[in-house]
């Protein structure tokens, strides 16, 4: 069972090319969550010292404003979230919330303390995955960003100045 969940994390962005033996250590200082459908992992603003691995469910990621709540995307099994607390240490910046049954790996900064002190290659590993999860989401916001600024700007003729 252990060697299945194993390799089912490997193939996980997150854990790619993390040795097998590292990431049985990992686990053996993290916890497994479950998390029943229309219940929060955790909420925007909560204190923050770890981050999620999904193993099973989908989650919808909620952001608020002016007393409403927003849905600014949706994570499936092999998605991570609340990495951003790992690196910035400041509270949760939006709310995750189960759309179905839920588990996931929960870990702590402690563990990743662990992982540095005992295996400092694969520890820069999975922070380097971590960097990469959130380049691509910081890709795919900037592309919706400017998705919403061209559609409410009027286009730029080839004779007036470029507006920025």
């Amino acid at each position: 069972m252990e060697e299945t969940r194993i390799a089912n994390l490997q193939r996980m962005p997150i854990f790619g090319g993390v040795r097998a033996d590292a990431l049985a250590s990992l686990l053996e200082v993290s916890s497994t969550v479950r998390v029943a459908k229309d219940e929060f992992f955790f909420h925007e603003g909560d204190k923050a010292e770890s981050m999620f691995v999904l193993e099973s469910g989908a989650v919808a990621i909620l952001k608020g404003l002016g007393g409403q709540q927003y849905r600014l995307g949706q994570l499936c099994q092999g998605d991570c979230f609340g990495e951003m607390a790992l690196l910035d240490l400041f509270p949760r910046c939006a709310s995750i919330l189960a759309l179905e049954p839920c588990t996931a790996i929960d870990l702590s900064t402690a563990s990743f303390l662990r992982m540095y002190e005992t295996d400092l290659d694969q520890f820069a590993l999975i922070q380097m995955n971590i960097a990469r999860e959130l380049s691509r989401r910081l890709r795919a916001a900037d592309e919706r960003l400017f998705r919403a600024w061209v559609s409410a700007a009027s286009p730029v003729s080839e004779h007036s100045a470029l507006v920025t």
